[in-house]
């Protein structure tokens, strides 16, 4: 259990929603945990299977006729690093929510502690992961999971990666999210399809990334309610669910932004409605 809590913590299992409103919803419980002094940890999946583009990621390096054709959604992270097709069954997400002021102000520290549930949660499906020993270099840029390998937040198993995590701030509180590979090896050509010219056998792809399901028998309802478990059990959380003015405020949120064009490929946000 964390140092942390004692503080006030929500666990949400999350539904599964499309992209734009998943990325709003952890704007919305940033604002909660500043304004209200409520925490959340929480799981969530991706409905549909969405390419979550980085921060600074160039709209040209996307096959947009692709994902249109796959029916693939698309939006930006705040977070950066390149492009993550996040399958509706193949991946398994979750968040992390705390003020800025209660957690380590090192970026290597934070990661550190935000991970140990991550890494607790792997070790209870019995997967032998941790954090990777070595930079490996990139194979390919535009895709999160064939960039450069980090020591620092990429979780690997035998030197595959298994899981990428990134942190932002915003308003004085530690965003951190992260996608943890059930059965990846299931949609190798989405993974690598949503990007535009990559010349990429999908080999490369299943040679460099891993799923939890390759390592043990567990199924992906087991995984996902013992992910959310371990966050639980590691800030002590309460169970709950999202408040009706929150999936509000994400909905309204979610059109302007996440969902917007202009945001997802020029990071130009509409401004609300006064």
């Amino acid at each position: 259990m964390t140092v942390l809590a004692d503080r006030e913590w929500r666990l949400v299992r999350d539904d599964a929603r499309d992209g734009a409103t998943q990325m709003a919803l952890e704007e919305i419980a940033a604002r909660t945990a500043l304004e209200d002094g409520v925490r959340t940890v929480r799981t969530f999946s991706w409905e549909p299977g969405t390419l979550s583009l980085g921060y600074r990621q160039d709209p040209e390096t996307v096959d947009w006729d692709y994902c249109e054709r796959e029916g693939i959604g698309v939006t930006r992270r705040q977070t950066g690093g390149g492009g993550i097709y996040h399958d509706a069954y193949a991946d398994i997400s979750y968040t992390i929510v705390a003020p800025a002021d209660e957690v380590p102000g090192d970026l290597m520290e934070c990661y550190a502690l935000f991970c140990e549930p991550i890494l607790e949660a792997f070790s209870r499906m019995g997967v032998d992961a941790d954090f990777a020993s070595e930079e490996q270099e990139s194979i390919y840029q535009p895709s999160c999971y064939l960039r450069d390998i980090n020591p620092a937040h990429d979780v690997v198993v035998d030197g595959r990666k298994i899981s990428g995590n990134a942190q932002y701030r915003q308003r004085d509180v530690v965003i951190q999210h992260g996608s943890l590979s059930y059965a990846l090896e299931l949609e190798p050509e989405r993974h690598l399809g949503v990007f535009a010219e990559h010349g990429l056998e999908s080999a490369t792809f299943t040679d460099r990334v891993t799923g939890i399901r390759e390592y043990t028998g567990i199924d992906r309802e087991a995984a996902v309610e013992t992910v959310a478990d371990t966050l639980g059990d590691w800030c002590d959380a309460a169970e709950s669910t999202w408040r009706d003015e929150e999936l509000e405020a994400a909905r309204e949120l979610a059109a302007r932004k996440y969902g917007a064009d202009g945001w997802i490929r020029d990071r130009e946000v509409l401004e609300a409605d006064s």
